[in-house]
């Protein structure tokens, strides 16, 4: 390899405007997001390329940012597998029959904010409980006529609450490493964000649950819904097993690929144990999802789906993006636009902002959450040091702008995910994703007015470490 140098801000503007416009123009014209990333990844190698390096340089920063986001891939099968067999095997009919008899509508959007929100603070996975708890909330949000987008905005909401203050979580630990904090400090610095958050979140979805189901809920629909439920499945408590098993399994901080995998093997015993089907039938749930005709054309939607084909098109978006995460890392895409304007950094509110800034568009030009987590910790932490600032502060705004808004992104690792995983698109579900916008809003307020933005030498320091 020639000796490469770094872009100038210049050459960095053009080339991400043009993926911009690359992303954006196949968005309006409704064409697959997979050939607008495809088509980037050589408009960011031809930059590559101008800057000095070779072309196997690049290749292999695409295969090693692809690499470093296997798991994700992974983990997107195995969720494609067990939803598909837990809708064969009853347990997603069970958990939507149960939720639909015993959760008011009035106070749905709460009870599912506090649901997911005690799942991923017990699991540390914030995938592991939209594909769990979030699909059947979802499915008996439909079924309580709730505007979908808004449950799906309290799924992750609650979600991420609980993700972010587990110490379970690999992200939660990732970002504590990346920070050179302890993950107990780093928890403990979250706990002054994420908890007004979580409970001006919980006011907002409360009086919007009173909004949409404070009234005459239609008790007609919601009967059809269970009784033809209780007509194709075999309905009881003992369906909701493979649900407790998975759950405490994660809890236990068991493996998530092998154990969500164990969870759809348990979805094919108990379609063939206790739903009747056949055992060829039950198998081919985890690949083709399933399928199900019933005199209700809304059940027939509502539990149609699941299975590793339909994450295809996911993981090849997945695939593409890390690619150009990874190409992005190796010429100093994101270190360039930061060198530009660090210099300016001179208060606790700048510096808050700005890494609210670089964790976001890490995600947006980084296409995968890991990227912006590893990613704003190097590039901000010289500011944070120089500034005088400890690193609990900097890994708590780096959880806000990386992790809280990876899933505002359409083609990043988290927005492809929670969008195929729920069913419902990104910009549908963005304007209710409030546990986001409340904590970013918190963090500027904190930032501007110096409030729990902790000096090195802060008399409080002792009561912050762990």
């Amino acid at each position: 390899m020639g000796q490469a140098r770094l872009p100038s801000l210049l050459e960095v503007i053009s080339v991400l405007s043009i993926f911009l416009a690359i992303v954006f123009s196949f968005t309006i014209y409704e064409l697959p997001i997979q050939l607008a990333l495809f088509i980037s990844l050589f408009v960011v190698i031809g930059l590559g390329l101008l800057v000095g390096y070779t072309y196997d340089d690049l290749q292999a920063a695409m295969i090693k940012g692809i690499s470093n986001g296997l798991e994700a891939v992974l983990i997107l099968l195995a969720v494609g597998a067990l939803v598909g067999t837990w809708i064969a095997g009853g347990v997603v009919p069970t958990l939507i029959y149960y939720g639909l008899e015993f959760i008011n509508p009035a106070i749905f959007l709460l009870a599912t904010l506090v649901i997911c929100s005690v799942t991923a603070l017990a699991t540390g996975t914030s995938w592991g409980t939209v594909g769990t708890a979030g699909i059947a909330m979802m499915g008996i949000g439909e079924g309580l006529g709730m505007p979908l987008p808004m449950v799906a905005g309290a799924i992750l909401s609650g979600a991420y609450f609980g993700d972010k203050l587990s110490p379970l979580s690999d992200s939660t630990v990732l970002t504590a490493s990346m920070s050179k904090v302890n993950v107990i400090q780093h928890v403990k610095s979250m706990l002054y964000l994420d908890v007004p958050a979580f409970v001006i979140t919980g006011i907002l979805f409360t009086i919007a649950g009173f909004m949409y189901g404070g009234g005459e809920a239609d008790l007609d629909k919601v009967n059809s819904i269970m009784a033809s439920l209780n007509d194709v499945f075999n309905i009881n408590g003992f369906m909701l097993l493979p649900a407790v098993i998975v759950i405490s399994l994660l809890v236990m901080k068991k493996p998530s690929i092998p154990t969500i995998s164990f969870g759809a093997l348990l979805g094919i015993i108990w379609a063939i144990g206790f739903q009747g089907m056949g055992l060829a039938d039950a198998i081919s749930t985890a690949y083709s999802g399933f399928n199900i005709t019933s005199d209700i054309d809304f059940i027939n939607e509502l539990l149609a789906g699941g299975g590793i084909s339909g994450m295809l098109g996911s993981i090849v978006v997945i695939i593409f993006g890390l690619g150009f995460g990874g190409l992005l890392e190796k010429i100093g895409v994101l270190q360039v636009i930061m060198d530009a304007f660090i210099n300016k950094i001179q208060s606790a509110g700048s510096l808050t902002s700005s890494t609210l800034l670089v964790g976001f568009f890490s995600n947006v030009f980084g296409c995968a959450m890991y990227v912006s987590l590893i990613l704003t910790p190097k590039i901000m932490e010289r500011s944070y040091d120089s500034l005088g600032y400890r690193r609990d502060t900097l890994s708590r705004n780096t959880e806000v702008g990386g992790t809280m808004t990876s899933s505002m992104v359409p083609w990043s690792d988290n927005g492809i995910y929670m969008a195929a995983t729920l069913g419902i698109s990104t910009f549908s579900y963005l304007p209710f994703m409030w546990m986001s916008f409340v904590s970013i809003i918190i963090a500027l307020i904190y930032g501007y007015t110096g409030k729990f933005m902790w000096k090195k030498e802060d008399p409080n320091e002792a009561t912050q470490t762990a």
